[in-house]
C-alpha cells in the first residue's frame, strides 16, 4: 500500500468515526505503528487533522479535503515553496495573500517558525493549524468562496492598519513590460494595499504565468523586490526581468 493510500484510509475513517487511533490503524494498514505516527505527522503538519496522544482527531475546520490539497501542491509549487522559505526565516511580519500557491508556501513553513502572519486567504488558518508559534490575522471584508479570500474595501482598510516586513504576493500575470496584473479587480485591490504596507516585496509566479497580461494593473515591476518562480534561474524565460538589480530565484 503506497503513502498515499495510507492517508486516503486515515482520513476516510476519521471522517466517520471524528478520531483514530495508531493501533487500530497498524492492524488495519499491515504496517507499524512508527508508520502510523509519522504518517499522522504528515497529515497534521498539513492541517489535515488534529495530532493527539496515540492518536489523531478531526480539526474543527478543515476546507480542504486530502484529495484537493494534493492536487494543489505539485512538484512546481512546492520548489517555489522551498526557494521562498530562507526569505520568511528573515522576516517577523508577513502578508500572504490568496491562491494555492502561497498554500504550498505556508504547508512547507517549519512547524516551529515564529511569524505573524496577516491574510485576506480563508484558507490558510486551517494549513497553519498545528504552528502553535504562527500568529495569524485574518483580514474581515466580503468573502468570496470560489477563492476562500476576502476583498473589498474593509480588507484593504484593515491591511494598511499594519506594515510587514514581507509581502508574497501570488501573481496571477507579470510581463517584463508592463508588471504584475490581477484577474479580478478587488483581488488586485488587496494586492494593491499590501504593497504599499510592506518593505519587501516577492512575487511568486508559476511558469504558465510568466509573460501573461491580465487586465487589471496591479503595480509597475519595479515595486517588486524579487521573483520566485518554478523555473531554474538561468532559464531564458527569465531574461527580460533580470534588471534594476531585482533578484530571481
Amino acid at each position: 500500500m503506497t503513502k498515499e493510500d495510507r492517508f486516503e484510509h486515515i482520513l476516510t475513517k476519521l471522517s466517520v468515526n471524528q478520531r483514530v487511533h495508531f493501533e487500530e490503524l497498524a492492524v488495519e494498514l499491515n504496517v507499524s505503528e512508527d508508520t502510523i505516527r509519522r504518517d499522522i505527522d504528515i497529515l497534521g503538519k498539513n492541517g489535515l487533522l488534529v495530532k493527539v496522544r496515540r492518536g489523531g482527531i478531526i480539526p474543527a475546520i478543515n476546507p480542504l479535503s486530502f484529495q484537493e490539497r494534493a492536487s494543489l501542491f505539485p512538484e512546481g509549487k512546492e520548489r517555489i515553496a522551498f526557494k521562498v522559505q530562507p526569505h520568511l526565516s528573515e522576516a517577523k511580519t508577513v502578508f500572504m495573500d490568496g491562491g494555492t500557491t502561497i498554500l504550498a508556501i505556508a504547508a512547507a513553513i517549519p512547524i516551529n517558525a515564529e511569524l505573524r502572519i496577516i491574510t485576506n486567504n480563508m484558507a490558510l488558518p486551517a494549513v497553519l493549524h498545528e504552528h502553535e508559534q504562527v500568529e495569524i490575522i485574518s483580514l474581515g471584508g466580503n468573502y468570496n468562496r470560489n477563492t476562500r479570500t476576502t476583498t473589498g474595501a474593509q480588507t484593504c482598510l484593515e491591511a494598511c492598519k499594519y506594515v510587514a516586513d514581507l509581502y508574497l504576493m501570488g501573481a496571477c500575470g507579470i510581463d517584463h513590460a508592463l508588471g504584475v496584473t490581477a484577474q479580478v479587480a478587488e483581488d488586485g485591490e488587496v494586492k494593491r494595499a499590501f504593497l504599499a504596507s510592506s518593505r519587501k516585496t516577492i512575487a511568486v509566479v508559476t511558469q504558465e504565468k510568466i509573460g501573461r497580461i491580465d487586465f487589471f494593473k496591479v503595480a509597475n515591476l519595479d515595486a517588486i523586490d524579487t521573483i520566485v518562480t518554478d523555473l531554474p534561474s538561468d532559464d531564458f524565460r527569465l531574461n527580460a526581468y533580470r534588471f534594476a538589480g531585482r533578484e530571481i530565484l
